[in-house]
C-alpha cells in the first residue's frame, strides 16, 4: 500500500486572507476597548461586526473551507454510527461499575497481603 505524498499548496492570496482574518480579529479586539466610553452597545456591535468579517475571511481561504469540508465529513461519519439502545447502554453500565467494584477489591486485598507479608512477616514490625 502506497503513501501518496500530500502537497499542500499556499497561495499569496490565501495567506492574505488569513493575515485580514487575524487583523480583523486584532482590529475586532482593540475596538471594544476604544469604544469603552460609548457605551457598550458600541462595543458589542463593533466586536461582533468585527469577528463576523474576519470569520468570513477565514473560511473563504483553503485553511476554512478546509475545516468546512472536515466538518461536514465528520457529520456525515457519525450518521454512520449505530448508537446502542437504552437497554444496552444501561446494561453495558452496569457491567462497567460492576468490573471497578471488582477490580477495587481485588487491589485492596493485594494491598493489604502484601502489606501484611512485607510488615509483619519479613520485617516483623509491630503495629
Amino acid at each position: 500500500m502506497s503513501n501518496p505524498q500530500v502537497e499542500t499548496v499556499t497561495t499569496s492570496a490565501d495567506k492574505a486572507k488569513l493575515a485580514g482574518a487575524v487583523l480583523l480579529l486584532i482590529g475586532g479586539l482593540v475596538a471594544f476597548y476604544a469604544l469603552a466610553k460609548q457605551g457598550p452597545i458600541a462595543q458589542w456591535a463593533a466586536l461582533l461586526v468585527l469577528l463576523a468579517a474576519a470569520a468570513g475571511a477565514f473560511f473563504t481561504s483553503e485553511s476554512g473551507k478546509s475545516l468546512v469540508a472536515y466538518g461536514r465529513d465528520s457529520l456525515r461519519e457519525v450518521r454512520k454510527v449505530v448508537w446502542p439502545t437504552r437497554k444496552e447502554a444501561t446494561q453495558m453500565t452496569g457491567y462497567v461499575f460492576a468490573f471497578v467494584v471488582v477490580m477495587a477489591l481485588f487491589l485492596w486485598l493485594t494491598d493489604k497481603t502484601l502489606e501484611w507479608v512485607l510488615i509483619d512477616l519479613i520485617l516483623g514490625w509491630k503495629r
